[in-house]
C-alpha cells in the first residue's frame, strides 16, 4: 500500500516507517522537523534498504499537503504531526489548537481533494483525564485536563465526522511510548528539555544531567511514585501496520488502546535503565506536579482482538534498547 506518513521524521514515525518499510508497503513523509530529523530518515532507509520520498512541510500548508498527494497519490495516510508536550499546551493553547487541530483539517482537506480515504491517527490516552478507574478501556468516559488531550480528543471528533462514504478511519490512543530500534540507530531525540521520562533517564546515564528529578513519591502505588503503562515503541510501529491492514476490510471510525496493560513504577523504570546501564542512577525527590495521576495502565484487549496485535516487548527490553541507542549516539542525530 502507498501510505503518506505526516511527522515520519520524529521518534514514533522513524519507527513505524521501518516497519511500513520493511513490510513492503510504499512510503512517503511531510515533516516541518520541528520534532523532527532528518537524519533519522537518512537511517530509516538504510536499516529497511528501501528509499522514499520526503517533503519537508507543514500539514497547515494546503498548497504544501497538495505537491505531496500530487507527487505520492497515497492510497492511505498515518498521521503523526503535531506537538505534543502537555505542559507547553497549557501555556501556547491557540499554538496547540492551530498546529494540532486545524492541521488536521487541512490533511483531511487534501485527503478528499486527491480521493485518499484512509488514515490512522497518532492519539493519546491524555484523552481519558483523571482515571475513574483501571485499566483503562475505550468506554472510560474522556475528559481531558490539559490542551493537548483536548486536541487529540477534537481531532477523534472531527474524524468520526469525516468517516463517512466509503471513508474509514483509526485513531490509536498511545499510553508511554518507550525504547528505541533493536540497532540503536534511531531513538528518541528530543530538540529541547525531554517531555518524557525515558529520554530524562538517558541523559542523566550519559552524564547530559546530574540526577533524574522523581515527581513525588507520596502516591497510592507500589513504591509511592506514579504508575504508567510504558510500551515499547516498536510495538507501538506495529499497531500502526495492524492497523493499516485492518482498515482494507473496516469502514468508518475506531479507536484502540495501544499499551501492554502492565504499569511500571517511576523508580521501577529508574532501576531497570540501571540495571540496562550497569550502575544505579542518581535520583531525588520533588514535589507533585499539577494534573498528574497515580496510575495510568490500559486495557489492550480490543486491539488484540480486532487488529490481531499485541505487545511482545518488555519494559527489560525498552531499557536496553534505549541505552543502546543513547550510548551510541550521546547527542542523538548530532551525534
Amino acid at each position: 500500500m502507498r501510505v503518506l506518513v505526516t511527522g515520519g521524521a520524529g521518534y514514533i514515525g522513524s519507527h513505524t516507517l521501518v516497519e511500513l518499510l520493511t513490510e513492503g508497503h510504499e512510503a512517503f513523509v511531510i515533516d516541518n522537523l520541528c520534532n523532527g530529523h532528518e537524519e533519522a530518515l537518512s537511517r530509516v532507509k538504510q536499516l529497511a534498504n528501501k528509499d522514499f520520498g520526503f517533503f519537508k512541510g507543514d500539514i497547515r500548508d494546503g498548497e504544501a499537503l497538495d505537491k505531496a498527494f500530487l507527487e505520492f497519490k497515497p492510497e492511505a495516510v498515518i498521521h503523526f504531526a503535531g506537538l505534543k508536550a502537555v505542559g507547553e499546551s497549557v501555556e501556547q493553547p491557540l499554538t496547540y489548537y492551530e498546529n494540532n487541530v486545524a492541521g488536521s483539517v487541512e490533511l483531511l482537506k487534501a485527503m478528499d481533494a486527491h480521493n485518499s480515504k484512509k488514515i490512522v491517527f497518532s492519539s493519546s490516552a491524555t484523552v481519558y483525564g483523571t482515571p475513574q478507574y483501571l485499566p483503562l478501556d475505550e468506554d472510560h468516559p474522556v475528559a481531558p485536563v490539559n490542551p493537548y488531550g483536548q486536541t487529540k480528543l477534537m481531532v477523534e471528533s472531527i474524524l468520526k465526522d469525516w468517516a463517512h462514504d466509503g471513508r474509514s478511519a483509526t485513531a490509536l490512543r498511545y499510553f508511554n511510548p518507550v525504547g528505541a530500534h533493536v540497532s540503536g540507530r534511531i531513538g528518541e531525540d528530543p530538540h529541547n528539555i525531554p517531555n518524557n521520562l525515558m529520554p530524562y533517564i538517558a541523559q542523566v546515564a550519559v552524564g547530559k544531567r546530574e540526577a533524574l528529578q522523581i515527581f513525588g513519591d507520596d502516591y497510592e502505588t507500589r513504591d509511592g511514585t506514579g504508575e504508567r503503562d510504558y510500551i515499547h515503541v516498536t510495538d507501538l510501529a506495529r499497531a500502526h501496520i495492524a492497523a493499516i491492514g485492518n482498515m482494507s476490510e473496516a469502514d468508518g471510525f475506531a479507536v484502540y488502546n495501544v499499551g501492554t496493560g502492565q504499569g511500571t513504577t517511576v523508580k521501577e523504570l529508574l532501576a531497570a535503565y540501571g540495571n540496562a546501564v550497569g550502575r544505579e542512577l542518581p535520583s531525588e525527590i520533588a514535589s507533585r506536579r499539577p494534573g498528574d495521576v497515580a496510575s495510568s495502565i490500559a486495557s489492550p484487549e480490543k486491539a488484540n482482538e480486532a487488529l490481531h496485535w499485541s505487545a511482545t516487548l518488555s519494559v527489560h527490553d525498552a531499557t536496553s534498547s534505549s541505552w543502546n541507542w543513547q550510548s551510541q549516539n550521546p547527542d542523538g542525530y548530532g551525534q
